[in-house]
């Protein structure tokens, strides 16, 4: 989930991908959090900005990580989303050092011992 965004807008299906949700749980969360108002071109199809991705992420790192209710997630978030976003910041940078030591750790286990 830590993917480098550089368009402007995303679709509903890119922001499922990137996130790696059903588009569904995108369109549910929409209607429950009031923080997720992505525009909508002629056509009526989402576009969602940067921004409306990083809600999302917070939204996803509190209802299915921290395992909160989603009006407990939209509460926490309306009474501190920055402090929420920087613990959330937080935990996505200690991922990802986890990740790069789990790597090291299966490099270190192919060397041979002599």
């Amino acid at each position: 989930m830590g993917d480098e965004l550089n368009k402007r807008f995303y679709r509903i299906g890119d922001v499922a991908d990137i996130l790696d949700i059903p588009a569904s749980t995108l369109r549910f969360w929409e209607k429950e959090f009031t923080i997720i108002k992505p525009q909508r071109n002629a056509k009526n199809i989402r576009l969602y900005t940067p921004k409306d991705i990083e809600t999302i992420r917070m939204i996803y790192f509190l209802v299915k990580e921290k395992g909160l209710k989603l009006d407990a997630a939209q509460a926490m978030i309306r009474r501190n989303r920055d402090g929420i976003s920087k613990q959330f910041e937080v935990i996505e940078r200690l991922k990802g050092v986890r990740a790069q030591l789990k790597s090291l750790q299966k490099a270190l286990d192919t060397v041979p011992t002599t």
